[in-house]
């Protein structure tokens, strides 16, 4: 066992004995044996793109919406004239592989909707853990190659989750009521990890059980500093797989190299990557080979699964740990039934449909290609530096028929304010060559360069 399989029997001991363990007891509501083994046969699948895969991209605003917006006037969603739309080409969603509107997951959706309802309605831990649920996480955990895995509400409530977790494991095994500096947990964490992995660590911090140490994006050198300096045994590393607002990969070859020499946990939050990367849809980590030096991986499925719901993917014991001490996960509501059937579906046709991940990444070329903008993922992060002149950019953007909003603060720092682009499996290549004739009318290509934080755009 490693230093942190132990320490993490040790904490479940000492919840054992205050009597503090939380069991997940599924309710069935599917009494027929051959459920499990029958529902993925029964799913419709397609190996090419349909007509309906465009209503992923394709979408429709009131025309009062659309002035508001070219005009900047604020709105609460409260326009009332709908006798008039303007069509838009979605550039700025996250549904990287258009399954929100795939009919075999509607339709999951709809069965359980119809023969459950919505399912019973509590928290998972008392009776809103059904065998939908349970079917959902062990999909999830054949996908990323772990043994188990923990449904949550979101993927902001799976960090949340986990990062008081790990604050937990400091208190847990504390000799006194407060722990010592040495009997802390270290996490170390990338300076541009998503807003969920950030609260969680504040959360974690103010039981003062942790010590945070912030290294620079995807720096492995300022990393390697830090843990090499850090007299603390346990080790935390976490990040973003592929960031949501640069669009780069972080470095996991040098991470695993690292979690080797310093015996760290390594924890990756795959949001993004998590059916876009990897031959089977693995993510991040299958993409890269190194799945098995992955401790834990948190997802979502609100993005390329199209539907709505996180996850934690982990070992049985991290699994129990987490649903025994995340108050994210305890005091929440569990999914509801139909988005669990959907979801699932959603993890087979993903799988299954392997043209997707095909068509997304040739769309990445294709806007490489046509931009000579060297982006290596479907995320392209176009600053273009003050408020003013990202608003400006998303403007003409609109006239030209594309939905592409401005990033501003609190969401990326002061005058990094930008266009973020995104591609998906049902953008077409003829998609591709319109957008970016309307986005070189607001960027000049040749004064651009993506790495990271880096890219800078002019108008």
């Amino acid at each position: 066992m490693s230093s942190w399989d132990n320490w993490v029997e040790e904490s479940l001991h000492k919840l054992e004995r205050l009597q503090l363990l939380r069991s997940l007891r599924p309710i069935y509501l599917c009494h027929d044996p051959q459920t499990t083994t029958t529902v993925e046969d029964g799913l419709q699948v397609f190996h090419d793109m349909q007509l309906w895969d465009r209503a992923s991209v394709e979408v429709h605003i009131p025309e009062a919406t659309f002035q508001n917006w070219l005009s900047d006037i604020p709105s609460s969603g409260d326009e009332e004239d709908t006798r008039k739309f303007r069509k838009l080409l979605l550039f700025s969603g996250n549904d990287y592989l258009g399954l929100s509107s795939h009919p075999t997951i509607g339709n999951a959706a709809a069965k359980a909707a119809q023969e459950h309802g919505m399912g019973p309605r509590g928290s998972a831990l008392i009776c809103g853990y059904t065998d939908y649920h349970r079917r959902l996480e062990s999909s999830l955990a054949d996908l990323k190659k772990k043994e188990d895995c923990l449904l949550c509400p979101t993927g902001f409530a799976a960090n949340m989750a986990l990062m008081v977790v790990l604050g937990n494991i400091g208190s847990l095994l504390a000799a006194g009521k407060t722990p010592l500096t040495n009997e802390k947990i270290a996490i170390f964490s990338d300076e541009l990890n998503h807003a969920s992995i950030i609260d969680g660590i504040r959360l974690a911090e103010r039981q003062k059980s942790v010590q945070i140490f912030i290294y620079r994006h995807c720096d492995m050198i300022h990393l390697n500093a830090l843990l090499s300096s850090c007299t603390m045994q346990k080790k935390v590393v976490v990040t973003d797989s592929l960031f949501s607002m640069d669009g780069d990969f972080a470095p996991m070859i040098e991470l695993v190299k690292l979690r080797k020499q310093h015996d760290f946990l390594l924890v990756i939050d795959d949001a993004h990557g998590t059916f876009v990367c990897g031959k089977n849809g693995g993510g991040v980590a299958e993409e890269f080979h190194c799945e098995k030096d992955v401790d834990i991986c948190v997802g979502t499925l609100s993005k390329a699964a199209g539907c709505h719901g996180g996850f934690i993917a982990c070992s049985k014991r991290w699994k129990q740990l987490i649903q025994s001490r995340g108050r994210s996960f305890i005091f929440s509501t569990a999914t509801p039934l139909p988005i669990a059937a959907a979801a699932h579906a959603a993890v087979i046709v993903a799988r299954k449909e392997t043209w997707r991940r095909r068509a997304i990444w040739s769309r990445v070329q294709d806007f490489r290609a046509l931009t000579g903008i060297p982006i290596n993922s479907p995320i392209i992060s176009l600053i273009v530096g003050s408020e003013q002149k990202a608003l400006q950019a998303s403007r003409r953007l609109l006239k030209s028929g594309f939905h592409v909003t401005a990033i501003r603060p609190p969401t990326v720092p002061p005058n990094s304010c930008r266009l973020r682009v995104t591609l998906s499996a049902t953008h077409t290549r003829a998609d591709i060559e319109r957008f970016t004739t309307a986005l070189s009318n607001c960027v000049n290509f040749q004064e651009i360069g993506i790495h990271g934080s880096n890219g800078y755009a002019r108008l």
